[in-house]
């Protein structure tokens, strides 16, 4: 187990805001996670080391960020291998990485209602730098973590460097692809979804999953702890902050709203999964009190601002949309797919989207979201098909977003997607039925972490996908993440893949490079 790094006596003097914050987070923390425990052990006694899921960061401002850890001496049982208590943990954010110069500190209560997770919602630190935090229970220390803050609300930074990734199936493959990102040092990660699969385990994969469809509370905390057992996962989380949002895996395929795509599954059985599901992904992610979910519903879409340089809009495609219509998968276009009331974001958050994009004072608005934007013909020939789960099968609504960037001269909007284990870059046009339309925007699709095994380079049907689909400039179906650096004037994007993921240390490659110019939202190649 790793060594304490600081005592818990260290004197310090807190000023009355950190003070402050850290007793109304406490407090916060017990009311609304429903604490029923008069006691708190302040001394626990561990059956293991308690830190084994390791720590994380999340959601940066110019003032703080969040703090993750989850306490869990046997990750693969459903209570972590805790007593049924209720636990103080201690935190602190440091200024350096020996942990010598104390910027904040405080205590968080893990309850075993909530899987024994802490959130702590860190105020009052410098903006645009590299703090340190550790957590203590008892006699056991965290690994130390690496986060940052934000710029403040007015200031444009020189340049912001982020990753993004998606779709980490644990058994199709190894995490090799956060070795590399991780040495790549980001300011900032994004995942997209599908940090995890719900699937039961299969034998003579890379790795097997535990136990069968995972569908109750204690299925979801157990495959969540599986998944971030993985200690390239672990590294890059303590790496640096991220920004979370999910995609169908995190709960089951393809859900739609409340509409399961099983049939023979009543409403109220599916919202008490997703229930199960959504309670244990909060409790193992880096997200605020804003997220807590209630029963079936959780508010993961937000606005995260980098100061005037860039504005992250997160989007949820998968809580509020309706049905995908024609059957899903690839089919032709059908009457369902052009209803107006087909919606992948629903009202209120297409409301809250147009709202922000309007006020936005930053040079580059990101949408960070699950599914692909451009209407890409999956079909050799003469035929038309597009995939009805992603936005071509909501294709109203997809307009709508598109002419609302065009109409209200929304500046510099950038697409970032996961879901479909491919690498696509994107100009999104205003018209899809007009190929020489204006373009409106830039597509940034980013292929898996680990799903789908071992990729390829070059699909078969690479020369068809470009010849029928111009706005496609890049593709591939090889694993890997997406690196970006954004500049006021400048963006650069590249497409990092790995060549394997079935056995361990497969080299990095940067198959293509692009550049967007503010102001400009055609791809360039770089």
């Amino acid at each position: 187990m790793p060594p304490p790094l600081y005592p818990l006596t260290t004197p310090q003097t807190l000023n009355r805001r950190t003070f402050l914050a850290g007793s109304a987070s406490l407090a916060l923390a017990t009311l609304t996670r429903g604490h029923a425990y008069g006691a708190v052990a302040r001394a626990p006694k561990f059956s293991a080391y308690p830190f084994s899921l390791g720590v994380a960061s999340g959601d940066p401002a110019p003032d703080g960020f969040v703090l993750w850890t989850r306490l869990a001496p046997q990750p693969l049982l459903g209570d972590g291998g805790m007593a049924p208590e209720a636990v103080e943990v201690s935190w602190q954010v440091c200024e350096d990485e020996a942990m010598t110069k104390i910027a904040a500190k405080g205590t968080a209560v893990a309850t075993p209602e909530w899987g024994h997770s802490v959130h702590v919602e860190v105020e009052g630190l410098r903006p645009d730098r590299w703090y340190w935090y550790q957590f203590k229970a008892g006699s056991e220390t965290s690994p130390a973590g690496r986060s940052r803050t934000f710029p403040a609300a007015d200031a444009i930074p020189e340049r912001l460097r982020f990753a993004f990734a998606s779709c980490q199936h644990y058994e199709t493959g190894l995490y090799t692809a956060y070795e590399h990102m991780l040495a790549e040092a980001p300011d900032l990660v994004i995942h997209l979804g599908d940090y995890i699969y719900e699937y039961a385990g299969i034998e003579n994969r890379v790795r097997k999953h535990a136990g069968p469809e995972i569908t109750t509370l204690h299925d979801y905390r157990v495959r969540l702890a599986q998944y971030k057992s993985d200690p390239a996962l672990q590294a890059m989380h303590a790496a640096a902050p991220w920004l979370v949002t999910w995609d169908d895996h995190e709960f089951d395929n393809n859900c739609a709203g409340d509409i399961s795509e099983e049939p023979g599954v009543s409403r109220e059985d599916y919202l008490k999964r997703r229930a199960a599901s959504y309670q244990a992904y909060y409790e193992n992610m880096p997200l605020r009190r804003a997220a807590l979910p209630k029963g079936p519903d959780m508010l993961l879409y937000r606005r995260v601002p980098c100061g005037r340089l860039a504005d992250f809009h997160v989007l949820d495609t998968r809580q509020y949309r309706t049905d995908q219509p024609c059957g899903d998968g690839n089919k032709p276009p059908c009457p369902e797919s052009l209803s107006p009331d087909a919606t992948l974001l629903g009202h209120t958050q297409r409301d809250w989207l147009f709202e922000n994009l309007a006020k936005s004072p930053a040079q580059w608005n990101v949408l960070a979201q699950q599914v692909m934007m451009a209407r890409v013909d999956r079909a050799a020939g003469p035929e038309v098909t597009h995939s009805m789960d992603q936005w071509p099968g909501y294709e109203m609504e997809r307009r709508r977003v598109l002419k609302y960037l065009l109409e209200q001269k929304i500046k510099n909007p950038v697409v970032l997607t996961g879901d479909i284990h491919s690498n696509w870059a994107n100009n999104l046009i205003a018209d899809f039925d007009d190929l020489d339309s204006r373009v409106v925007a830039t597509e940034f699709v980013g292929t898996s972490i680990s799903s789908g095994g071992d990729g390829v380079l070059k699909p078969k049907t690479l020369a068809e996908t470009y010849a029928q689909n111009p706005f496609v400039k890049f593709h591939s179906t090889e694993r890997g993440y997406v690196s970006c650096e954004i500049t006021p004037k400048l963006w650069h994007t590249k497409y990092q893949g790995v060549e394997y993921v079935s056995k361990p240390g497969a080299p990095l490659r940067t198959r293509a490079s692009f550049v967007v110019e503010a102001g400009n939202p055609r791809l360039q190649k770089a």
